[in-house]
């Protein structure tokens, strides 16, 4: 009875990282690099996402509580120095990363 609920524990877990992966890949972050706005694509509508950018030290520099409407945002980063740049997508419905590149 052990083993069989830990097979289906398993199978739950995999199932669950595959739609993980699969809402992940669905998202583009563009242009790449930036120089003014990064625009967000494919995500889902919701009224209070927590928007992240983190530097590549881990430092954030800039956090908003912003409305997703349409699918999608678009996040300026003019102010942003150039490099690498980690975002952060929270909401009820999602949790996305993905990483950018500020000329």
């Amino acid at each position: 009875m052990k083993r069989l609920f830990l097979i289906s524990l398993f199978i739950i877990f995999s199932a669950t990282q595959l739609f993980a992966q699969d809402a992940e890949s669905t998202i583009k972050v563009f242009p790449n690099p930036a120089t003014n706005v990064i625009n967000v694509l494919g995500l889902k509508n919701d009224s209070k996402a927590a928007i992240s950018i983190r530097d590549s030290y881990g430092t954030q520099i800039i956090y908003h509580q912003w409305d997703i409407k349409r699918n999608s945002l678009n996040i300026p980063v003019f102010n942003l120095e150039k490099g690498l740049y980690m975002i952060s997508i929270q909401s009820e419905h999602q949790n996305v990363k993905a990483k950018f590149i500020k000329q």
